[in-house]
């Protein structure tokens, strides 16, 4: 006999999941395109699936990586320490990693897109 585990599989994508979004074991990946030096920070959903964040720190140092960090962490409504960019950090195109429960984060970032993509 199997084991039965109620309840949906966290790691699972969602039917609603964005393009840019996986799940993982300890809370969910996405894929950006970061606009350094930009006249505004934004952050937007394209229509292709695509994330794009624009901040106004340049990248240098290490400050453009943390505006981004910040800018998801606002619009997602997270502490910032739970976000770190795990690919890509001198990079345009770059991964970051968000800790926490996987379902309720991906729940989160789809309604948020949802609102505002």
């Amino acid at each position: 006999m199997g084991v039965c585990l109620a309840g949906p599989d966290p790691l699972s994508a969602g039917p609603a999941d964005p393009a840019f979004l996986r799940r993982t074991t300890g809370g969910v990946t996405i894929q950006l395109r970061v606009q350094p030096k930009a006249r505004r920070a934004l952050l937007a959903a394209a229509p292709e699936g695509a994330l794009k964040a624009a901040v106004t720190e340049a990248p240098e140092d290490g400050k453009a990586n943390a505006a981004v960090a910040a800018l998801l962490a606002e619009a997602w409504r997270l502490p910032k320490s739970t976000i770190a960019v795990v690919r890509g950090t001198s990079a345009r195109d770059k991964t970051l990693s968000i800790a926490g429960e996987p379902a309720a984060l991906a729940g989160r970032i789809t309604e948020w897109v949802r609102k505002n993509g």
